[in-house]
């Protein structure tokens, strides 16, 4: 599975999630930054460069509430069968729940590993595992206005990509949130400082199964 050594777990077994569509509900932190060479580097066919990272609160899902980190060192270009849109590719993903530890391994590609989380993800938040740790302290910019959108993921298998996707609709409002990041990879790609990102103040998020096709770039 791709990812990165914080996402990486030799760990297998994990409790059955229930298959896609997963609804729920969810409250989230989102932030970006031009990528960084060790970010390219990670997935070097043609790319946006531009690192996306979220820390999400589930406050519902079929395998019941849990807290989220992840993050896409660049954006896959569209075009190609992908869509008209950029799509994440995640070789780093975190929860506190081994359910859906198993639902993003097993439905989605996605190398999630369990982590420790704290605070408010529309304020104050940290998430830590083996050796790592991301501190985000987001201050809203500015009243919240409805918002309806999607997310699409590509996910590396061999020479194969996952393709899914989640929509959402809700309330949203721009931010900017000062970052410390650390860990064997992530210190050299998921950059410390301060960024622009955007809140989910309040959400609905349905996240569909993925679809195998061949990796054009591969």
């Amino acid at each position: 599975m791709w990812s990165v050594s914080e996402s990486e777990t030799t760990r297998t077994d994990w409790p059955k999630s229930p298959p896609p569509p997963w609804p729920a509900d969810v409250r989230a932190t989102i932030w970006w930054h031009r990528a960084t060479p060790s970010g390219r580097a990670l997935l070097p066919q043609k790319n946006v460069p531009v690192t996306l990272v979220m820390v999400v609160d589930y406050l519902s899902s079929p395998v019941g509430p849990y807290r989220e980190i992840l993050a896409s060192p660049v954006l896959r270009r569209p075009g190609h069968g992908l869509g008209a849109m950029p799509r994440m590719s995640v070789p780093f993903i975190a929860v506190d729940s081994d359910v859906s530890v198993h639902g993003g391994r097993t439905h989605w590609q996605l190398p999630k590993v369990l982590a420790h989380f704290g605070g408010d993800v529309l304020a104050r938040s940290s998430a830590s595992g083996d050796g790592w740790a991301v501190h985000a302290d987001a201050k809203a910019l500015g009243p919240a206005f409805p918002m309806k959108g999607a997310l699409g993921f590509a996910q590396p298998v061999d020479e194969e990509l996952a393709l899914a996707g989640a929509k959402l609709t809700g309330k949203a409002r721009l931010c900017r949130v000062e970052v410390d990041a650390h860990g064997p990879s992530l210190g050299s790609w998921l950059r410390s400082g301060t960024h622009f990102g955007l809140q989910i103040v309040s959400g609905k998020m349905s996240t569909g199964p993925a679809l195998l096709v061949n990796d054009v770039e591969a």
